[in-house]
């Protein structure tokens, strides 16, 4: 009997040893990370218009960028170029290099010179005609991202309503307010309302960015139009 007695109380033994140290090694685990494409997909349907304005605005922000950015080089060659053929007589060659160009400034300087012999108000007026026209081609689709940057934070709010309704609603379906009732609209309120921030926050860089590259090239164009006026006065002065 006595032996029976402690064989049971040594398997009560080694079975709370067991369960003790199945219940460490349990908590000893790390929690799962949450992966980043999961944080996004629990912000729900709201994030698939965030989504496509960001993909929009990186589009649009990058094709500008690098056209702004060709209008922008330097042509001082090219007025050398200009100025040399002018000079010696050869409005053919002039006119020539300025097609081959193919820049802003190039078709400016072209037109004006398609001009020469007309009174010099008529040649500013076309070059300025031509000048309006290539400064609208590189502020193409940037008013785009303006829009952006004010709709992206739009739809979060918008993301923030439904969570907040998503949150009322699962507490009127199971009366109850514990976290894990609440947590599903509150990960739709986060996420969408970052989301929508962090997208509306760069397309408004952007869009200042594009405005300032493409002031540089106005201030730049109409530079070299004064230089090229002032080239073609220089025989009567």
């Amino acid at each position: 009997m006595t032996l029976l007695l402690i064989q049971q109380l040594t398997d009560t033994a080694k079975h709370l040893a067991d369960t003790a140290n199945h219940a460490v090694t349990t908590a000893a685990l790390p929690a799962e990370d949450l992966r980043f494409g999961d944080l996004l997909i629990k912000g729900g349907w709201v994030m698939i218009p965030i989504g496509i304005l960001a993909v929009l605005g990186l589009v649009i922000f990058f094709e500008r960028y690098f056209t702004i950015r060709k209008a922008s080089r330097n042509e001082s060659n090219l007025m050398v170029q200009v100025r040399a053929s002018i000079h010696s007589g050869n409005l053919e060659s002039a006119i020539a290099i300025c097609r081959n160009n193919n820049t802003p400034l190039g078709r400016m300087l072209q037109k004006g010179l398609l001009r020469i012999g007309r009174p010099i108000k008529d040649i500013e007026g076309a070059i300025e005609n031509v000048g309006k026209l290539e400064v609208s081609k590189l502020e193409k689709n940037i008013g785009i991202l303006g829009i952006v940057a004010g709709i992206a934070p739009m739809f979060g709010f918008l993301g923030t309503i439904a969570g907040v309704i998503k949150i009322f609603y699962d507490i009127s379906k199971t009366d109850n307010i514990s976290m894990g009732v609440i947590s599903g609209g509150l990960y739709v309120k986060m996420v969408t309302s970052a989301a929508g921030l962090f997208v509306g926050i760069v397309a408004y860089v952007c869009y200042h960015v594009l405005n300032m590259m493409v002031d540089k090239v106005i201030l730049k164009l109409e530079t070299d139009a004064i230089e090229f006026i002032d080239l073609l006065e220089e025989p009567s002065k």
